[in-house]
């Protein structure tokens, strides 16, 4: 009875989000169930057919069950995974930290730079705000291909530069640290505009009253920024860096198209191997699917710690 009776109070509710929980189960659940389970098989593209087919003189199929079609293994492939058994999990896992790292902090620091000198009067704040946002209304790919080009040996922007200078052209992508340098300055420049506005709309909603107190009582800039604005900023400051650094973890684009890797792989963060392992040579759907939960545990784990230490300190979220 108590169902029914919150059935027929909250029908029209129900309605509503019916079709949004309809798409997200066949978009995102589905998925996300049927990776899962291809991460406890031994799938490939060698022996995804469960039965062997040929066709007679007659014109007839003959089909036979195949002995070598792919089982379920259990967590086979998580043990040859974390033990090295198979792929680069702990030096891609490294890189990955090292590239979220990286992004996140620079799209912060940038960001609040910005921001903050964009939320003061100045002549042409209007232009700034606009050129400032142009990286984030380029398509990603348009953005990396341009970068990669800047940083090609022979005819890139950096090195002519360098050559201008008297120094010496650097191969970019001949060593894995200025190979990720590369993809970490692309992802700078896309990623700062995005951790700019938001900060931005940030500091538009802490009252100008703080500040005007802080200055009657003496407070300089510094400690004006430090201690109202900073302050003023936290829940919006958590919850882009969460966000930067879920985006950041699983950005594919920019490591892909701008050093693809480079060199022999040594670059690569984890959902490009993930990639490579599902689209490239033989294809190992089953391996690319454990990269894919262990990359939804590492940053739900992550979720969860952040969330905690939100709490410790105060923070609601």
């Amino acid at each position: 009875m108590r169902l029914r009776r919150f059935w027929d109070r909250y029908w029209y509710a129900w309605a509503m989000v019916a079709p949004v929980v309809a798409v997200l189960a066949v978009l995102i659940f589905y998925p996300l169930g049927r990776g899962i389970w291809l991460s406890f098989t031994n799938l490939t593209e060698a022996n995804q057919l469960e039965e062997i087919c040929t066709r007679s003189i007659t014109g007839e199929e003959d089909c036979q069950p195949n002995p070598n079609a792919y089982e379920f293994v259990g967590v086979d492939n998580y043990i040859h995974v974390l033990r090295g058994d198979v792929g680069e999990f702990w030096q891609w896992f490294g890189v990955t930290l090292i590239w979220t790292f990286a992004c996140v902090v620079c799209h912060y620091l940038i960001g609040l730079g910005l921001a903050t000198m964009l939320n003061r009067r100045l002549r042409g704040r209007g232009l700034y705000r606009v050129l400032l946002i142009l990286p984030w209304a380029v398509p990603a790919f348009v953005s990396a291909f341009a970068w990669r080009f800047m940083f090609n040996e022979r005819f890139g922007l950096f090195n002519v530069v360098l050559s201008g200078i008297g120094l010496d052209p650097v191969a970019w992508f001949a060593d894995w640290r200025t190979s990720l340098l590369t993809a970490i300055l692309t992802n700078v420049w896309l990623g700062v505009p995005f951790m700019m506005v938001a900060l931005l709309g940030g500091m538009q909603t802490i009252p100008a009253e703080l500040y005007e107190a802080a200055e009657i009582d003496g407070a300089t800039p510094w400690q004006r920024f430090v201690n109202v604005t900073l302050p003023g900023l936290r829940s919006v400051s958590t919850t882009v860096i969460l966000l930067g650094t879920i985006w950041t973890f699983n950005l594919f684009s920019v490591i892909y198209l701008v050093n693809a890797g480079a060199p022999a792989g040594q670059s690569e963060i984890l959902v490009t191997g993930a990639f490579r392992a599902a689209f490239q040579g033989i294809r190992n759907y089953s391996l690319a699917s454990t990269y894919g939960v262990l990359i939804l545990s590492i940053l739900l784990v992550y979720s969860v710690f952040y969330r905690r230490a939100l709490r410790k300190h105060g923070e609601v979220w």
